[in-house]
């Protein structure tokens, strides 16, 4: 994987430093059903209100299934389809709106989502693998095609897999997938104490 460590104010742990959403997948390199585990486990793991573990995602792996792979393919938008059809496994990401032990509104299921998307995203890093994840997608197709239930949003879809060498990387994404990582001050994000007192 090309290395774009990021360029942090204070030591973070490598796995943080080394996530990235790159859009260049090697097509001819699939993920194995335990690596999918495996990411599947480090999200299961992830903290939620009231413990109630408000995500739903529906794996589609190309070399798996590639009926479903093409059917979620189909579900992204236009700008995102000409990187990911290289991508070997697209994940729909998706949030439960109630509660489940008393199908109240959940309105924290969204935030409880990411964190589990987040923590399948560093189990990637672990693995080797790559991950992106997109708002850029038909989340009404999507429900449709999968048959969603109404209750659960779908959030996001996101890309698995390994990314190519740099010397195969096509031109056409080679300045994308090359530029440094960037990010505003932390000072503008993070506050000690008071709204707009920056770190």
């Amino acid at each position: 994987m090309i290395e774009k460590a990021a360029d942090t104010s204070a030591p973070v742990h490598d796995i943080i430093m080394n996530r990235w959403s790159g859009v260049s997948y090697d097509p001819d390199k699939p993920v194995s059903t335990d690596d999918l585990r495996a990411m599947a486990e480090a999200a299961r793991w992830a903290p939620s209100c009231f413990g109630d573990q408000p995500w739903r995602v529906i794996f589609c792996s190309k070399s798996a299934d590639e009926g479903a792979w093409q059917q979620a393919f189909d579900c992204l938008g236009e700008g995102n389809q000409p990187w990911c059809k290289h991508a070997p496994v697209l994940a729909i990401i998706c949030a439960d709106s109630q509660f489940s032990k008393n199908d109240k509104h959940n309105g924290w299921g969204a935030y409880d989502t990411g964190a589990a998307a987040l923590s399948l995203c560093l189990q990637g890093v672990h693995l080797g693998l790559m991950t992106h994840q997109m708002a850029g997608f038909m989340p009404d197709k999507a429900r449709t095609t999968f048959n969603i239930p109404a209750r659960y949003q779908p959030m996001a879809m996101m890309t698995i897999g390994y990314q190519l060498p740099q010397d195969r990387l096509p031109e056409a994404f080679r300045e994308r997938e090359l530029k440094p990582r960037v990010r505003d001050p932390l000072g503008e994000h993070f506050f000690l104490g008071a709204w707009g007192k920056g770190f």
